[in-house]
């Protein structure tokens, strides 16, 4: 079994991370860690550092139960939903974890969500986590 998590550092993301390693650890599953970023003139050193530092936690995180884990940057000028959706498609990913944060209707309207994203487009099953 194969499972991705999308994770961006966030505490919602750890909390995703958590549950994927628990699920990972029963079924002896292979962990997928994602990051999207649409990349660009836009992104800077420091927010491509970051990025590196959170795909280093993850692998660590998983390692410390040792659980098979590789990490994916992705800077394709996709949307992140996009990109995490196109990865788990061209992976043959079983399960999806995304860490999940209220909005309103008016800010989703605004900025988009990538979990809802995810969970429309995805072919296999989106698990949330909306907890810290």
């Amino acid at each position: 079994m194969k499972i991705m998590v999308a994770y961006n550092g966030t505490k919602v993301s750890k909390s995703a991370l958590k549950i994927a390693r628990e699920y990972a650890q029963v079924f002896n599953a292979e962990v997928v860690v994602l990051n999207s970023s649409e990349g660009g003139a836009n992104e800077t050193a420091k927010e491509i550092m970051s990025i590196q530092e959170n795909m280093s936690f993850a692998k660590k995180f998983m390692a410390e139960k040792n659980i098979d884990c590789q990490t994916h940057q992705m800077a394709r000028g996709l949307s992140p939903g996009e990109d995490i959706v196109q990865f788990a498609d061209a992976h043959d990913i079983d399960q999806i974890y995304v860490g999940i944060k209220k909005r309103s209707r008016v800010q989703k309207l605004i900025m988009g969500s990538t979990a809802q994203y995810v969970i429309l487009k995805a072919k296999c099953p989106v698990i949330t986590v909306n907890y810290e």
